[in-house]
């Protein structure tokens, strides 16, 4: 078979020969999804029954707004999905197109009804400009310029491999203004939120700072006030040798404290830049939880305290960053440990809830009173516990691993009270996640 007329066609070019006049814009993908998002509401409002033509970028969350409108209860034709490559989807009807070279480059979304009609189209950049995340794309609701990209696709189909009725390579001669005239509204409206959404979270981004270099400022104060009082103190000519140890003693400790804030920034500074630059991996509880536990049980053993953990081997694996899940589990497993008196008991468990995975640090320590929960994932934020060992410490564990769960889509919660102990349960997302 000639696969040469295939090779050089592209919508995207196709749309714009049809009429020159078409505006060219310069989009990225959240965007064209809000676009997406915004027509996807408009059918299921108004009740509209559509057929779709789509190919869109990789991605679960384009499919599912696919999903979300034949879910949705509206009389819903057929959404063609169509791919270049063969692909796997039972929700949707699977379209193979002949290879092309342009199109590949392309993504695009048809909607065909007798009262509205749509064309996005886009194209990926040239290689030359590949470090851009813009999209040129085209949006147009003339009939006259869909029909000639939905023949465009006609010709690209591969014969025998795709059923597809030929009335849905039809575009209708007429649209209403109406839910174009809503459409639009729905997308200003759309775009005035993600305005105010991107103004709410500088605005909190800058006070975020500013109360960080507060708190940083404070926290690398107090021992250098210490220290110059212990100095100060040492220059009396009447000390006693017991006194002097005990400002030297205390000299020590604040160097130690000043040395542990030291590390711990750098070390969340390292982890801030690494999280940028790294992608989610599958990691499963099994190979994680049990060798953590097992290093910590000399601890605990010493302490008097009882460990124990329940990780069913046959649990999906989850979505972490790259070594995150590891050190989630060593700072809430040693924050247990930590706050639990001799004769306490701390355990880790673990259990599938639907699309997540729930792990639980549960202790019979301390606890945490009501006043101090809402701050305990704040920078350099210790719990006053009275512990010998509090000060060995930059505030900084639950922070890294709040920080490690918001960039793995996942969560963490805790409830506790004085004297009875505290539970620490976290939420990640299964790899089996639709």
């Amino acid at each position: 078979m000639n696969f040469s007329p295939a090779q050089d066609l592209s919508l995207y070019q196709l749309a714009l020969g049809v009429e020159n006049s078409l505006q060219e814009l310069s989009l990225t993908p959240v965007t064209i999804l809000s676009m997406l998002k915004s027509q996807i509401d408009l059918l299921i409002e108004q009740e509209i029954a559509a057929t779709f033509w789509v190919k869109l970028p990789p991605g679960k969350i384009w499919q599912s707004e696919l999903l979300r409108y034949k879910s949705s209860g509206s009389v819903c034709n057929t959404i063609y999905n169509c791919q270049i490559r063969e692909t796997r989807s039972d929700s949707l009807t699977q379209v193979r197109l002949l290879p092309s070279s342009k199109l590949q480059q392309e993504y695009f979304l048809i909607v065909l009804s007798v009262n509205f009609c749509s064309l996005i189209v886009a194209r990926r950049p040239m290689k030359s400009d590949r470090t851009s995340r813009r999209l040129l794309t085209i949006n147009t609701f003339e009939p006259g310029i869909i029909q000639p990209v939905l023949d465009g696709i006609k010709q690209v189909v591969v014969p025998g491999k795709s059923a597809v009725e030929d009335a849905d390579f039809i575009c209708p001669s007429g649209s209403a203004l109406g839910p174009i005239e809503k459409l639009f509204n729905k997308q200003l409206q759309r775009q005035d939120e993600f305005n105010r959404q991107i103004t709410q979270q500088r605005n909190q981004k800058l006070y975020s700072e500013d109360e960080y270099l507060s708190s940083l400022c404070q926290e690398l104060r107090i021992p250098l006030t210490h220290m110059k009082t212990a100095l100060s103190l040492l220059n009396s000519p009447h000390l006693k040798p017991a006194q002097r140890q005990r400002y030297l003693q205390m000299l020590n400790t604040e160097c130690d404290r000043q040395n542990y804030l030291i590390i711990g920034l750098l070390d969340l500074a390292q982890l801030e830049q690494n999280l940028e630059e790294t992608k989610l991996e599958p990691v499963r509880l099994w190979d994680i939880v049990p060798g953590v536990v097992s290093t910590y049980q000399p601890v605990a053993q010493e302490k008097g305290i009882m460990l124990a953990y329940t990780i069913p081997a046959d649990l999906p694996p989850v979505w972490c960053v790259s070594g995150g899940l590891k050190q989630i589990v060593i700072n809430l497993l040693h924050n247990s440990i930590k706050f639990t008196t001799k004769g306490g008991e701390v355990w880790v468990t673990a259990s599938l809830h639907g699309h997540s995975i729930l792990l639980e640090f549960r202790d019979t320590g301390i606890g945490i009173s009501e006043s101090d929960l809402p701050k305990i994932f704040d920078c350099f934020y210790r719990v006053r516990s009275g512990l010998t060992d509090d000060l060995a410490s930059a505030g900084l564990g639950l922070t890294i691993v709040q920080r490690l769960l918001w960039y793995s889509g996942g969560s963490i919660s805790v409830k506790s009270k004085l004297d009875q102990g505290s539970i620490f349960t976290v939420q990640l997302m299964s790899v089996r996640d639709p």
